[in-house]
C-alpha cells in the first residue's frame, strides 16, 4: 500500500506543477496581448500625428515663401519603416520644427488649416502620454514576470525577453543598462 501512496503523491505533485505551468504561461500570454494592444494604440496616435505634420508641409509652403526644405524629417519618414520608438522621437523633433514655423511666421496663424493642425497636434499630446503610460505599466508587470522566480522558468522556456519602456530615450542605451542591473 505504501507504493500506492507514493504514486498518488507523485501524480498530485505533477498535476500541481502542470496547473502552475499552464497558469503562468497564460499569464504571459495575457500580457503579450495587452502589450500588442497598447502598441497598436500608440501606432494609431503616431500615424495620426505623422499625417497632421505631413499635411502641414503643404500649408506652410502655400502660406510662407520659403526656399529651403520644410520639415525634412517628415519628408524622409514617408518611405521608411520605423519602430514606434523611433517614430515617436522623430515626430517629436518634427513637432518642434512645426512650432518654430508657427513662431517665426505670423501669417501661418491666419491660416485656418494650420491652426486646426496645431490644435489637433496639441490634443494628441495627452493621448500619446496616456498610451505611453499604459504601455509602460504593462511592460513593468511583464518584465517582473520575466525576471522573477519561478515565472522566469517559463520565460526562459519560451524565450520571453525583457521589453524596453516607451520613454523617448535611445532604446539601445536602455537595453544595455537594463542588463547591468
Amino acid at each position: 500500500m505504501d507504493w500506492l501512496m507514493y504514486i498518488l503523491v507523485i501524480i498530485i505533485v505533477i498535476c500541481l506543477l502542470l496547473i502552475w505551468f499552464i497558469s503562468t504561461y497564460n499569464h504571459f500570454q495575457n500580457y503579450i496581448i495587452r502589450i500588442n494592444e497598447a502598441e497598436v494604440n500608440i501606432d494609431s496616435i503616431l500615424r495620426k500625428r505623422f499625417d497632421l505634420l505631413n499635411k502641414s508641409i503643404g500649408i506652410i509652403k502655400a502660406n510662407v515663401d520659403i526656399q529651403e526644405e520644410i520639415m525634412e524629417v517628415i519628408v524622409k519618414l514617408r518611405s521608411r519603416k520605423l519602430s514606434n520608438f523611433e517614430l515617436d522621437r522623430l515626430l517629436y523633433d518634427a513637432i518642434n520644427e512645426f512650432h518654430q514655423y508657427e513662431e517665426n511666421y505670423e501669417e501661418l496663424k491666419d491660416s485656418e488649416s494650420f491652426v486646426k493642425i496645431d490644435v489637433a497636434l496639441n490634443e494628441s499630446e495627452p493621448e500619446i502620454s496616456a498610451a505611453r503610460k499604459y504601455y509602460n505599466d504593462i511592460i513593468t508587470d511583464y518584465n517582473k514576470l520575466v525576471r522573477t522566480f519561478p515565472s522566469n522558468i517559463v520565460a526562459k522556456m519560451f524565450k520571453y525577453k525583457i521589453k524596453p519602456y516607451f520613454d523617448g530615450k535611445n532604446m539601445e542605451d536602455d537595453i544595455v543598462n537594463d542588463f547591468k542591473l
